[in-house]
């Protein structure tokens, strides 16, 4: 995946609202820290080994401190995954995924999107239970990445580049396309569990996505 991106503070606040942008350069690199550690952490040890005392002591900041910028570890490991989307968008735009019809075009996306999200086994795993958390406070977190995800769908249905100067809220996409996503990003979400579980192999995963988009292209004709 490349050298990790560095951190967009424009889309950061503290728990008070105040944009992160406005923080010191200290704290801004102390964030980092704490983003770090638990990619280090669950790296080696998926969700059970991301400990948020253990994320303190391994990024040198206070636990205390810790909490005033991420109230959880499903929070930062949330934050970690974001990151690795923005690497899919930046792709995306630089280079779209090609093929002359939308099935292979968004066949050969979500074989993108899975190598990315799965070349590290373990932080994967734990990104996967942050998403399926529950948590409420997180929840803001998990709908914009399926906001963005729509977004990249759409562009390889359309074999267009992702605009990223639009904002998320601007998207064009129609209602069918927006349902296509939809259902791609769960029948994904529910393969990579399938993969995290020992259940198939990363291969798998786009197959799956191309029987879904098929079927989807055979009703809509049908239609």
């Amino acid at each position: 995946m490349g050298l990790r991106p560095r951190l967009d503070v424009s889309r950061l606040r503290t728990d008070d609202g105040v944009p992160k942008a406005r923080l010191a350069a200290s704290q801004l690199r102390r964030h980092r820290r704490i983003v770090d550690a638990v990619i280090e952490l669950a790296e080696k040890g998926g969700f059970e080994g991301v400990r948020l005392r253990d994320v303190a002591e391994v990024s040198e900041v206070a636990l205390g401190t810790l909490y005033k910028y991420f109230h959880s570890k499903e929070d930062i490991l949330l934050f970690a995954l974001t990151e690795e989307l923005e690497k899919l968008e930046h792709a995306m735009a630089a280079h779209p995924v090609d093929g002359a019809s939308p099935l292979t075009r968004v066949t050969r996306f979500f074989e993108r999107a899975t190598r990315g999200m799965t070349y590290r086994p373990q932080f994967a795993r734990a990104m996967l239970r942050a998403m399926a958390s529950g948590d409420v406070q997180v929840a803001s977190k998990v709908a914009g990445f399926h906001a963005r995800m729509t977004r990249l769908i759409v562009a390889a249905l359309r074999g267009k580049p992702v605009d990223l100067s639009r904002d998320i809220s601007a998207a064009t996409s129609t209602e069918r396309e927006r349902q296509v996503a939809f259902m791609l990003q769960n029948i994904w979400f529910a393969s990579l569990v399938g993969w995290a579980g020992g259940l198939h192999p990363t291969r798998d995963i786009a197959a799956r996505i191309r029987t879904a988009a098929a079927l989807m292209h055979t009703k809509s004709s049908e239609d």
